[in-house]
C-alpha cells in the first residue's frame, strides 16, 4: 500500500505564532495540491524552535494552544497533519507535543518522550516528558509518531505495535558532520521498527542556531529514497511503500485504501560539500539573526586582514552589499596595505566603505591618561570598538564582531574593543577554517566567472593586530596551524594534559594553551552570540566557571 507523504521543511520565527501559522497553512495547500494523504511539520513549528523559557509562561502557553486550534481549522477532511507545538499537561505543566489533525478538529496528540539535557538543549527545564506511544491509522496504515531526540533511543516499544510506517518531525540543528550521523541514525530506527521511516527537519536560524533541513525518507531496510535539499525551504513529497493495518492503533483516522491517479517520482537531493555547508550555515545564521530581529544593515571594522575579510564576504552573501557598511580605521601603526586591502573588498564587492583615522582620537585619550603597554594598544582597539558602535547608534546598522575561534578560545580579543558589536558570523570556526573558507569562496566565485570578494593578500599575509610597530599574532600565539591542533582537541574534545601529552604535543606548549584558553572564560562570556556550526561551541555547549584554580584538567 503507497501513501503520499508531504515534509515540510519550513522556516519558523521563534513567538511568530500568526507567521509560522501562514508558513504552515501555505505547506498545507502545497501538499493538497500535490494530493498528499499525510503532510508533517518540524517540531514545535507553531511557536519556532527552541523557545526556552517561553515555554514556562502562562501566556505563551495559551497562545500556542489557541494558534493550533486555529491551524487545525483550516485542514480539511482529505488531509491528516502533524503539527509541532506547545501543549501543557492535565496538571499544567509545558509539553512539546505535536497534535493530528484532520476535518478541522485534534485527534490524537503526541508529547516528546525524550527530552535532550546536553550541548545546547536544557529541555528537563522546559517541558514535562511525555510517556506514551502513539499510532495512528491513516487509510489503513497505522503511523506511529516520536519526535526528535525520541529516536536517539530505542523504539523496541514502537516496534512492538508492528506499525507501516514512522513519522518524526524534528528541531535538529546544524553542526559539521551531521547530516551522516543522522542518515545513519533514520537507517537504524528504521531497521529496528521494521517499517519506512520519514524524518522532517526546519530549516534557518534562531540566535545561534541554524537548522539545515536534510529531510529524510528511508524503506523498512533503511534504503534512502528521498532527501530534502539542505538550507532552502521546501515540501518534500514522496509516495512509501507502507504495511497496511499491522497493529492495534490508538485512533482510526480512516480505513480506507488510499487512491493515487499517478505516482511521485521521489528526489534525493545531492549534499552540498563540506565547505559549501559551512558556508550556507554561516550565510543562513546571520542572515536569519538579522532580519528576524528587524535589522537591515551590518557595520564592521575592515581591518585588510582575513577575519574582517570573511565576515564581510558572508554578510554580502546573506544580506547583499548594499547593506554591508565597512570602516577601514588605520592608527599610526597600520601598515599601508592594511587600508589597500580594505579598500580592495569595497571596490570588489561593491559594498558601502570609508577611513575614519583614530590617531587623533587615540591621541586624545592619551593626553589624558598615562597608558603605555599593552594598555596603549588596547586602547586602540576600544576607540575602533567605540567608533563602530557610534555610526550603529547613528545609523541604525548592527556592529559584527570579526573574531574567531582561535582568537576566542585564548582571549586573544580586546574587551570593548574589537569584541564589541551584536552578532559574531565566524566566533564557532577557527583560524585555520578561516584560511580554508576563504579560499573555497574565492574559488566558487571565479568558476561562477565573478571577482574573488576577498583579496588574495588578505589570505597570504602573517595575521596582525597592528597595535604596535611590525606587530605580529605569532608574537603571542604559537602558530595558529599548531594552535588550532591543540585547540581542537583541548577545547571540542575534552582531551586533559595528560592525553594531549600522548596526542604528542610538548608540555610547555600545552600548559602555555590550556592556561590561555582557561583564563580567557570571562571574556567569553562577554562575546556576542554567533552561528554555531561546530559540536561544541563556546557557550551552551561549552559550560566552565570564570573563577576557578584548576588546572592540568
Amino acid at each position: 500500500m503507497k501513501l503520499r507523504v508531504a515534509l515540510a521543511q519550513i522556516n519558523p520565527t521563534v513567538g511568530d505564532l500568526a507567521g509560522n501559522a501562514a508558513l504552515i497553512a501555505a505547506s498545507i495547500e502545497k501538499a493538497k495540491s500535490c494530493g498528499a494523504h499525510l503532510v508533517v511539520f518540524p517540531e514545535m513549528i507553531v511557536t519556532g524552535y527552541p523557545v526556552e523559557d517561553l515555554a514556562l509562561r502562562p501566556s505563551f502557553q495559551s497562545a500556542s494552544k489557541a494558534k493550533i486550534a486555529d491551524v487545525a481549522n483550516g485542514i480539511t477532511a482529505d488531509l491528516v497533519a502533524v503539527v509541532g507545538y506547545l501543549d501543557t499537561s492535565a496538571q499544567g505543566a509545558p509539553e512539546n507535543a505535536v497534535a493530528v489533525i484532520s476535518d478541522g478538529k485534534i485527534l490524537a496528540k503526541y508529547v516528546k518522550r525524550h527530552l535532550p539535557n546536553y550541548g545546547v538543549f536544557d529541555e528537563f527545564r522546559n517541558f514535562t516528558a511525555g510517556n506514551k506511544n502513539l499510532v495512528v491509522r491513516i487509510h489503513g496504515v497505522d503511523v506511529a509518531i516520536a519526535i526528535c531526540e525520541d529516536i536517539w533511543h530505542s523504539m523496541a516499544e514502537v516496534a512492538a505495535r508492528t506499525p507501516g510506517l514512522v513519522v518524526v518531525p524534528n528541531g535538529s540543528p546544524y553542526e559539521r558532520n551531521k547530516d551522516d550521523a543522522r542518515l545513519a541514525l533514520v537507517q537504524k530506527r528504521a531497521i529496528e521498527v521494521g517499517a519506512p521511516l520519514a524524518y522532517v527537519n526546519m530549516t534557518g536560524g534562531a540566535d545561534d542556531l541554524v537548522f539545515d533541513g536534510d529531510t529524510l525518507v528511508v524503506d523498512k531496510a533503511g534504503a534512502l529514497i528521498a532527501r530534502g535539499p539542505q538550507f532552502s525551504d521546501d515540501v518534500v513529497v514522496v509516495d512509501i511503500d507502507c504495511q497496511l493495518q499491522s497493529s492495534t492503533p490508538d485512533v482510526v483516522i480512516s480505513d480506507a485504501p488510499a487512491h493515487m491517479n499517478s505516482e511521485v517520482k521521489p528526489k534525493i537531493e545531492a549534499r552540498l560539500s563540506d565547505e559549501a555547508q559551512l558556508w550556507q550555515a554561516l550565510v543562513t545564521g546571520l542572515r536569519d539573526y538579522i532580519q528576524k530581529n528587524s535589522f537591515t544593515s551590518v557595520v564592521l571594522g575592515l581591518s585588510g586582514g582575513i577575519d574582517s575579510a570573511l565576515v564581510a564576504a558572508i554578510a554580502i552573501d546573506a544580506l547583499g552589499a548594499k547593506n554591508v557598511y565597512g570602516v577601514a580605521m588605520p592608527s599610526k601603526y597600520s601598515s599601508d596595505h592594511s587600508v589597500a586591502d580594505a579598500r580592495s573588498l569595497a571596490e570588489a564587492t561593491g559594498i558601502n566603505f570609508r577611513t575614519i583615522a583614530i590617531e587623533p582620537m587615540v591621541e586624545s585619550f592619551l593626553e589624558n591618561l598615562e597608558l603605555k603597554g599593552i594598555a596603549e594598544e588596547n586602547l586602540q582597539a576600544r576607540v575602533r570598538g567605540t567608533t563602530l558602535m557610534g555610526i550603529s547608534n547613528q545609523e541604525g546598522h548592527i556592529v559584527m564582531a570579526t573574531g574567531n575561534k582561535s582568537e576566542l578560545a585564548v582571549g586573544y580579543s580586546t574587551l570593548y574593543g574589537d569584541a564589541v558589536g551584536g552578532f559574531a558570523p565566524i566566533k564557532d570556526i577557527y583560524k585555520t577554517d578561516v584560511w580554508a573558507l576563504s579560499r573555497w569562496r574565492n574559488a566558487l566565485a571565479i568558476s561562477q566567472g565573478e571577482t574573488p570578494p576577498i583579496p588574495e593578500r588578505s589570505i597570504t599575509k602573517e595575521p596582525s593586530a597592528e597595535l604596535r610597530p611590525d606587530q605580529k599574532d605569532s608574537d603571542s600565539l604559537p602558530d595558529y596551524i599548531l594552535l588550532d591542533q591543540i585547540l581542537r582537541l583541548y577545547v571540542d574534545q575534552d582531551h586533559g594534559y595528560e592525553q594531549l601529552i600522548a596526542d604528542g604535543f610538548e608540555a610547555a606548549l600545552i600548559t602555555r594553551v590550556i592556561s590561555l584558553v582557561d583564563k580567557a572564560e570571562y571574556k567569553r562570556r562577554q562575546y556576542p552570540p554567533g552561528t554555531k556550526v561546530s559540536g561544541r561551541a563556546f557557550g551552551k555547549d561549552r559550560r566552565l566557571p570564570m573563577t576557578s584554580r584548576w588546572s592540568h584538567s
